[in-house]
């Protein structure tokens, strides 16, 4: 099956404008994004898809391709979705415009979980090692049945040990007692599950929770998980970018 990676990028972003051009040890986040998501043996392109010639013409500058997208989008994966239409893979990944310090690995893994014909949908998964983790509604948790197929997600502490967490104070739980998996964003699509997907309208429980993952679940597609072991750190606000760089500045 091929494959190609799509990183949405769009200059809005609320919290903080223009962050795919923010440097980071002198090059654009959305360079780093994309230099890494090439060292993937799985996938055999890579584009930006964006709503701002200035990151378009930014992403042309270091030799990357890009796209022009439709500036209404909702969403990142409606931003993939259109790039999609206008290419002709099996898979289409999505990974985040935010993340630096993607592995290339865990690009691989996430297209490897579709060579299971019955998955639909491949995304990551990662067990919680911090207590204020298991009660962040920002860290999203999953819960997945012994094929590795998710039942749900929610912004809520799934699965709830009922006996184990009685009367205790989840602040002070500690995860190695206990197996709670988070969600990590990044996501293998089936073309034309993708292209099905995005012209479905949001569901009741997607927009309850706010997480589009449960549209698909709704309507039946099948989303098939792994678990991997390292951390992916994203790029939120600028407090995370200068984290970023201190952490590249102590493991050069």
């Amino acid at each position: 099956m091929s494959a190609v990676i799509v990183i949405p990028a769009r200059y809005d972003s609320t919290r903080f404008p223009g962050k795919p051009l923010a440097l980071l040890n002198g090059k654009p986040l959305i360079q780093h994004v994309y230099e890494n998501s090439q060292g993937a043996v799985l996938a055999e392109d890579v584009i930006v898809a964006t709503d701002s010639e200035t990151i378009f013409e930014t992403v042309l500058s270091f030799g990357g391709k890009a796209v022009m997208t439709s500036r209404s989008h909702l969403s990142g994966t409606d931003r993939v979705s259109e790039v999609a239409r206008l290419v002709d893979y099996d898979i289409i990944v999505n990974v985040q415009g935010d993340e630096p310090l993607i592995k290339p690995q865990v690009i691989d893994d996430v297209i490897s979980i579709l060579a299971d014909a019955d998955a639909d949908v491949g995304t990551m998964v990662k067990r919680i090692g911090e207590p204020e983790e298991i009660l962040d509604p920002n860290v999203v948790k999953v819960v997945f049945g012994e094929d590795g197929f998710a039942l749900y997600f929610s912004r809520a502490p799934i699965p709830y040990h009922r006996d184990g967490w009685r009367g205790v104070n989840l602040c002070e739980v500690k995860p190695s007692a206990f197996t709670v998996y988070k969600h990590i964003g990044i996501y293998s699509y089936r073309r034309d599950a993708l292209l099905r997907l995005t012209e479905i309208k949001p569901t009741k429980l997607e927009q309850v929770e706010k997480l589009e993952q449960l549209r698909a679940l709704e309507h039946g597609f099948r989303i098939k998980v792994k678990e991997m072991s390292l951390e992916i750190i994203g790029v939120d606000t600028p407090q995370d970018l200068e984290r970023v760089e201190r952490w590249l500045s102590l493991s050069s």
